[in-house]
């Protein structure tokens, strides 16, 4: 069973770069490793040889990973997203009703999460919990430790 999954315009560049730079680069690579490996000698006691293979069964295996993804990636089209509420691609101002802490998340699929960059995926209990609220509502949140409130302050789109 394939899984649509949906991208934003940088998330697909992404994932079409890094398919692209193992078949070019990284593909030819792991043959000449081969080819090398295999000019030194008996190949039945070669650990070389046999690491090489291995490294390049992992390589094939993860190209076609990429493909599987790729091939079910869906564009996200931004101009038919609601602004008044918060959806995949919101930018969301939330306050933390505990400890009054403001913090700003966007919204974006599980594939291009990173908590480093403020990036949440709409997977996740907060992301889930946020969907579909409006500015002023209050989000309750399951995680973990309990239940989270946010007040939704903004939503806003780049």
């Amino acid at each position: 069973m394939t899984k649509v999954s949906y991208y934003t315009a940088e998330g697909l560049k992404k994932l079409r770069d890094e398919l692209d730079y193992l078949k070019s680069v990284m593909r030819p690579k792991a043959s000449q490793d081969i080819g090398e490996a295999r000019d030194k000698g008996d190949l039945s006691e070669n650990a070389e040889y046999d690491a090489a293979k291995e490294a390049q069964g992992m390589l094939e295996m993860r190209i076609a990973k990429l493909e599987e993804v790729h091939s079910n990636a869906r564009l996200i089209d931004e101009t038919q997203l609601d602004v008044s509420k918060v959806l995949v691609l919101s930018n969301v101002k939330i306050k933390n009703q505990a400890n009054g802490m403001e913090m700003k998340y966007t919204l974006v699929a599980e594939s291009e999460a990173d908590l480093k960059t403020g990036k949440i995926s709409v997977t996740s209990p907060i992301g889930r919990g946020l969907l579909g609220k409006k500015v002023g509502e209050l989000a309750e949140i399951t995680v973990p430790n309990g239940v989270l409130k946010f007040e939704i302050l903004e939503i806003s789109r780049d």
